[in-house]
């Protein structure tokens, strides 16, 4: 489906959702993905759990991992080499790909999950077997890390992914609630924005308008520092009227720049329908001494100054204790004005 573009959009959105949650094979004007989706979650489902990126060595992590499924009713099944193997908190290659490939073998397993990010996972992207994801598409949610990962299934096994939280994450209420709605139903018209918060009289999570405009494509996208570190591998992201989303954590100003710096200059920005900008969690301009003068919102404003399709700035992804569940692969909208992701068709079967 070719992307539209419109100049005027609606009033402020509601808190969290909207639209008609019609059954996606039931609705005649609904978008055909050109990607596998996976079965719907439900409760009593068998979730593989995998540490892609940095071991979780910790025994009370596992416990919160497993209290995480837990609560939303689904069983636990623990890769071989998450909390143990070679190395202490670096698995090898082999033990992790290892893991990988047997949650997605096990025909009982529904879902993948990453209890972590860390680091890593681009180092095992070549020893993935990708026609095994391919032939068992199943869930497979993640985050920060895990954008390595996300990235190279997206282009190698033609599978709708999700980039949501860890089994570390916090889960608060908005978190959940987006985490519920996007992997145990197979919803259309889902609508996202920002929580209702005040930092005394002030907005606590404002959103900032770059480029107005609505604007609908395929939803990729992830980690800054992951997609710009795959920038000339088999793996690189594909962005054409795609609608771009990013995220970062506890990167300074000038950073943030280099690395948006390196997308506009391999017309990855060009080429995208719209982009979303996460919030960018504790990123300041520490350490930047007299290198750099810019704050990271002058940064945006630089890089998308005279930028004709709609950049919105501050949706809680990624790395923030309030984060949404994305689907990677499907169709979205993205409207300015409102501060929203909409999808035009639904995340699972």
């Amino acid at each position: 489906m070719k992307r539209r573009e419109l100049l005027k959009g609606l009033a402020m959105s509601s808190l969290l959702f909207g639209g008609d949650f019609t059954n996606l094979k039931s609705n005649e004007n609904s978008v055909n993905s050109q990607f596998t989706k996976p079965k719907a979650l439900k409760v009593g489902d068998k979730v593989g759990v995998i540490a892609p990126a940095t071991a979780v060595t910790d025994p009370e992590d596992i416990a919160k991992a497993k209290e995480t499924l837990d609560y939303f009713g689904l069983q636990m099944i623990l890769g071989d080499y998450v909390n143990k193997g070679q190395g202490y908190k670096t698995r090898t290659i082999q033990e992790r790909t290892s893991d990988i490939h047997k949650m997605f073998e096990n025909k009982e397993i529904k879902a993948v999950f990453a209890i972590r990010g860390g680091y890593g996972s681009a180092g095992i992207l070549d020893q993935i077997d990708y026609e095994l994801i391919k032939n068992n598409p199943k869930i497979f949610c993640g985050y920060s890390d895990i954008t390595a990962m996300h990235l190279a299934i997206q282009k190698k096994s033609n599978l709708v992914t999700f980039h949501g939280p860890v089994l570390l994450s916090p889960f608060n209420p908005y978190t959940e609630n987006s985490f519920k709605k996007i992997l145990f139903s197979n919803s259309i018209g889902l609508e996202f924005d920002n929580p209702q918060g005040k930092k005394g009289f002030r907005n606590a999570f404002p959103i900032k308008e770059l480029v107005p405009g609505v604007v609908s494509g395929k939803l990729v996208g992830g980690n800054l520092s992951l997609i710009c570190s795959l920038m000339g591998t088999d793996y690189e992201i594909d962005t054409k009227d795609k609608i771009l989303f990013i995220e970062d954590v506890e990167e300074p100003a000038y950073r943030i720049d280099r690395m948006l710096t390196q997308l506009k200059l391999a017309k990855k920005l060009d080429d995208a329908a719209g982009i979303i900008i996460g919030k960018c969690e504790n990123c300041k301009n520490d350490g930047q001494g007299n290198l750099w003068d810019r704050t990271i919102p002058e940064v945006y404003e630089s890089i998308f100054d005279g930028y004709k399709k709609p950049v919105l700035s501050g949706l809680m992804i990624g790395h923030t204790a309030e984060q949404l569940t994305l689907p990677l692969g499907i169709e979205v909208e993205l409207n300015t004005l409102k501060g929203s992701i909409k999808l035009l068709e639904s995340a699972t079967i």
